[in-house]
């Protein structure tokens, strides 16, 4: 059959792998908007699992920024931490809360975020090259009726993957300089970084920082 013909000339390998790229990305959107971003638990809880969660304690930190208590859900909150009043949960390195996830991107989902961002820039733009290649220009009004779906979605294709790419850049180099979006946004307003001697007290190099967030 022609199917098998196809299959044979390789011909189904691509859309194949396509579609599998669609549903890795669909499945990482719901793994990433559901699991838990890095709630910080109860004060009993966090003190047990506070060296755990919290990683290598940065010594030009001054020693006279204390935990404080967060004033919504009353918890001690660690460095780093930030109440999310969308969440109504103080939440572990946390970096901003996505109105497209309808969830925080914090200290256990951030990396999966990274993946869904790379995975979703691959899908728009092999989907981008599919629209264009699907064009053929010519001067007529034929032709733009006959077309106006390819370049209506080749344009929005063409938008997402603008923002879907500067979001990845702009996070990347954060995660390099081992800084979140709150701490980059709110530097003159977070006491642990008002009062530092450093700039970002945090940063250990790129190679350093690549490695500790993403093993």
């Amino acid at each position: 059959s022609d199917l098998q013909k196809q299959e044979e000339r390789g011909e189904l390998l691509q859309p194949l792998i396509f579609v599998l790229l669609v549903l890795c990305s669909i499945l990482l959107y719901f793994k990433v908007s559901l699991m838990d971003p890095g709630f910080v638990k109860p004060e009993e809880e966090v003190k047990e699992g506070e060296d755990k969660g919290q990683g290598v304690v940065i010594p030009q930190i001054p020693g006279d920024v204390k935990l404080r208590r967060c004033g919504y859900c009353l918890v001690k909150q660690p460095m780093r931490a930030k109440h999310c009043q969308l969440c109504q949960h103080c939440v572990r390195r946390y970096d901003h809360h996505c109105p497209w996830l309808e969830n925080c991107v914090g200290e256990r989902n951030h990396p999966l975020f990274i993946v869904y961002l790379s995975v979703q820039l691959v899908v728009l733009l092999w989907g981008g090259h599919v629209a264009w290649s699907g064009l053929y220009f010519e001067q007529s009004r034929e032709w733009l009726q006959h077309n106006i779906f390819l370049l209506v979605s080749f344009f929005l294709i063409f938008l997402f993957t603008i923002v879907v790419l500067l979001l990845l850049v702009s996070h990347l180099y954060l995660i390099s300089c081992n800084t979140t979006t709150w701490e980059f946004m709110s530097h003159h307003r977070i006491s642990y970084l008002r009062h530092s001697e450093l700039e970002n007290p945090f940063d250990q190099g790129i190679i350093l920082n690549l490695w500790r967030f993403f093993c």
